[in-house]
């Protein structure tokens, strides 16, 4: 029997990246499939994950990427966060735009 798994262009770009930036390519694919599932879960309404800071510190988030939550904050002017190779998201808790970069994604809840 064989295992396979279907990913799509942005999740195997994802994967590429962060198996890179980590030295892993069983961490790209893991790391990218967890990002595909918080980007789900925050076009859904409001997501809790977890992901490491630059400082190394964990931060526990709440966000949304949801339009009738985040299009006040929104001025669609601006680049992609995924040129960045990092994930954008709206901080429901201080009213503002983070963004994390995508190997630091520890959980998602």
């Amino acid at each position: 029997m064989v295992n396979a798994i279907v990913i799509n262009d942005s999740t195997a770009n994802r994967a590429t990246v962060i198996a890179t930036r980590t030295n892993s390519a069983e961490m790209g694919v893991m790391k990218a499939m967890l990002i595909d599932t918080l980007k789900v879960k925050l076009s859904n309404g409001i997501a809790h994950f977890v992901f490491k800071k630059k400082d190394g510190s964990l931060r526990e988030a709440w966000g949304t990427t949801q339009r009738n939550i985040a299009n006040a904050k929104t001025n669609g002017r601006g680049v992609s966060r995924e040129y960045f190779k990092t994930t954008a998201y709206f901080d429901v808790e201080c009213g503002e735009w983070r963004s994390f970069r995508w190997e630091n994604l520890v959980q998602v809840f």
